[in-house]
């Protein structure tokens, strides 16, 4: 790389492996066994731990760690990383921490927006096209499916999953998983219908989004218990697969689903 794109004021590791054109702002400080792709820029003072994995063309804003030792009295020093997909955005301040033993990586995806202040545990999956609101906090073990958006503030507990399409309201506390298409609000949080917005934004069929919406009124409106209601819904609805992910997302939910805004 042309050593103009690194500030004179930044400690790069003579190890590291760093992609053509990527820009290092001045105090930054790059460890050993980091790899950064073609075409990232780090502004001033971020800061990047041993086990990163970094792609191109992300960027990277002031304050921001990556692949810091994780918060976790379970880890004994274990080699494990950090990994960033392509084309994301990790604003001030963020922490994204290393993964323990359980995962190995710590994983964000390409085409994320993380915004200041959020904080990604250790072993948390978080998919491709996520956005990240300020100052959401995320526990270990959270696996985040594609194309959700959680509002500023929220509280994500630990093992807890969140299904692709969600979007959460800032400043909600999740502790049941959130499953897929859906939105998730009030205090305390619940089930409060489709995300018929993002769906449409991601040009998802007006028939598809339909049968969605009759899938959720079944599972959350009739009465049914949880069981009955996705045989149910397995029963009436063709094979497809919005509706194979909802059935696979709830039945092999650990911790339970979201109760719905109705009797909360």
């Amino acid at each position: 790389m042309s050593e103009q794109l690194i500030s004179p004021l930044a400690s790069v590791n003579p190890n590291a492996k760093i992609g053509p054109n990527v820009k290092i702002g001045p105090f930054c400080v790059i460890y050993d066994d980091v790899e950064i792709g073609e075409g990232t820029v780090l502004e001033n003072s971020v800061t990047v731990f041993p086990g990163a994995r970094i792609g191109k063309f992300c960027h990277i804003f002031p304050g921001a760690c990556i692949a810091t030792t994780p918060q976790d009295l379970k880890f004994k020093g274990e080699y494990t990383t950090a990994e960033i997909g392509d084309y994301t955005q990790i604003h001030e301040c963020v922490t994204i921490h290393r993964a323990t033993a359980s995962k190995q990586v710590t994983h964000v995806g390409s085409h994320c927006l993380i915004m200041a202040y959020c904080h990604v545990a250790h072993d948390c999956y978080v998919s491709d096209g996520v956005i990240m609101s300020n100052c959401v906090q995320m526990a270990g073990e959270v696996v985040v499916e594609p194309n959700a958006v959680i509002g500023g503030g929220a509280l994500i507990h630990q093992f807890t999953h969140i299904g692709a399409y969600c979007m959460i309201q800032g400043g909600a506390q999740i502790n049941k998983d959130v499953p897929p298409y859906t939105m998730a609000a009030r205090v305390p949080t619940v089930y409060v219908g489709l995300n018929t917005v993002g769906l449409r934004r991601h040009n998802i069929p007006a028939e598809t989004i339909l049968n969605i919406q009759e899938m959720y009124r079944i599972i959350y409106m009739t009465g049914l218990n949880v069981t009955h209601a996705l045989d149910k819904v397995e029963a009436e609805f063709p094979q497809s697969p919005e509706r194979d992910h909802i059935l696979d997302f709830i039945r092999s939910s650990d911790r339970g689903i979201l109760r719905s805004m109705i009797g909360s």
